[in-house]
């Protein structure tokens, strides 16, 4: 039996960035994923996308990020579960958890944290009839290194951030690069939507707009993408592969059936500390929902410091909390 102050379910940024705000209250913590390794979907879905949102950094690879993480919340030595997904939870009549995982590990703590993400997710897929014959030979619902399309015809469909961003990175790699979208209006940042409108007009990109993919052509491998457009019917497209960006469907997997209140696949929480409905049980990160919900890593950092500061009177109910920026020397132990 692992024994700890701090579960925390989800090995993404912010269950990460939570090891950090929980260690400079001398909190212990002990992650678990279902995911091989850390990071989430920064390492598992686009380890090499550059991220700009982050404060101090004006570009920085996912993959990166994970790194600086990982280094940031060392020397608080946490634990991990990983290739686990987390079945089930009892509480006994002290206000203890245990939480026990797919493969039979059990961990206790008085403090849960849900930092999953989107939960369980797989890429939601367009309804191409034969699409499945072309995956992973031509059709790629998630991009792992972007060096993989050097010099290579792209047709990436989609008009959400995803899409564009990845647009706009390729096109400095690939061969040629043609976005699909089956709206004149995108629904990504203004910024991206505008330099992608710019590489157009310079002809480094081609951008069809009401416009879809239909079908896919190849023997044994993609060759050919059919897009029907609104104005210039169906016509064949060529291309070594097919990107379509619609994002992920999120499914939060055995959690849904824990007695949380949920709301589309997210979990109610209250803003002052980022508590559910059951007493103990935290949420943080794309995988809550709250009024003004703005799903970004950085938000989620935010989220993680203030429910520290709610966890600590749960694991020290006795200890009175006085809280110390990180410019205090000797805060963080190092």
């Amino acid at each position: 039996m692992i024994q700890t102050d701090i579960i925390i379910i989800g090995a993404g940024p912010c269950g990460l960035f939570t090891v950090f705000e929980a260690g400079l209250l001398k909190l212990r913590c002990h992650l678990v994923d279902a995911l091989p390794q850390p990071g989430g979907q920064l390492t598992e879905i686009y380890p090499k996308k550059p991220i700009y949102d982050i404060p101090g950094y004006p570009s920085i690879l996912a993959g990166e990020l994970v790194d600086k993480l990982m280094e940031q919340i060392a020397p608080f030595k946490p634990g991990f579960t990983l290739g686990e997904r987390a079945e089930g939870i009892d509480q006994d009549d002290e206000g203890i958890f245990t939480l026990t995982t797919s493969r039979g590990t059990q961990i206790q703590a008085p403090v849960i944290v849900i930092a999953g993400g989107l939960g369980c997710f797989e890429p939601r897929k367009p309804p191409i009839e034969n699409i499945t014959r072309f995956e992973d030979k031509g059709v790629d619902y998630i991009i792992r290194d972007p060096e993989k399309y050097h010099d290579k015809s792209i047709v990436i469909a989609g008009g959400g951030d995803s899409a564009l961003d990845w647009t706009l990175h390729l096109s400095e790699i690939a061969k040629e690069v043609l976005l699909i979208h089956r709206r004149r209006e995108f629904r990504a940042a203004p910024d991206s939507v505008e330099k992608a409108l710019q590489l157009a007009q310079k002809g480094k990109i081609q951008l069809v707009t009401e416009a879809q993919a239909v079908g896919l052509n190849g023997n044994g491998k993609l060759n050919e993408v059919v897009i029907k457009q609104k104005e210039k019917g169906s016509y064949n497209q060529r291309a070594d592969y097919f990107i379509p960006l619609f994002g992920l469907s999120p499914k939060l997997g055995p959690m849904a059936n824990w007695g949380l209140n949920i709301n589309k696949n997210a979990i109610e929480i209250d803003t002052r500390d980022y508590s559910t409905n059951i007493p103990g049980i935290y949420a943080v990160g794309d995988i809550n929902t709250y009024p003004g919900k703005l799903k970004l890593i950085l938000c989620g950092f935010h989220e993680a410091a203030i429910m520290v500061q709610s966890a600590f009177k749960i694991v020290n109910p006795d200890k009175k909390l006085s809280f110390k920026y990180t410019t205090v020397n000797g805060v963080t132990g190092f």
